[in-house]
């Protein structure tokens, strides 16, 4: 038996677009390899490398999965928090990355004699 999906972006301008689907709409904010949404269900950040497939997801709020995930032995506060800080801080420098890369780019473009 199949699934009846449904899904449209909506670009507001660049680096802010409004999703709607069937579970309702939501806000994402960022670029290419770096957002973050915010939607019914929480808010969902992702860093990735564009065109890999390679990418890092959390997702915190109402229906994060985190209530439902069989775990053996619970992992401490202190120890969730230092990897979510962790998580936080690669894709904050991912980010900062990104953002040199473009800058970069662009001074060279903008440098360059005779365009």
């Amino acid at each position: 038996m199949g699934n009846f999906r449904f899904y449209r972006r909506v670009s507001i301008f660049p680096g802010l677009s409004v999703n709607v689907s069937k579970s309702g709409p939501s806000l994402t904010f960022g670029m290419r390899g770096a957002h973050v949404t915010v939607g019914r269900t929480g808010v969902r950040k992702t860093v990735g490398i564009p065109g890999t497939g390679i990418y890092y997801t959390s997702h915190s709020g109402y229906h994060s999965g985190a209530h439902s995930a069989h775990v053996d032995s619970p992992v401490s506060d202190s120890l969730q928090g230092a990897a979510h800080a962790i998580a936080q801080l690669i894709g904050m420098i991912f980010i900062i990355g990104v953002i040199a890369l473009a800058v970069a780019i662009v001074g060279s473009i903008a440098g360059r004699p005779g365009t």
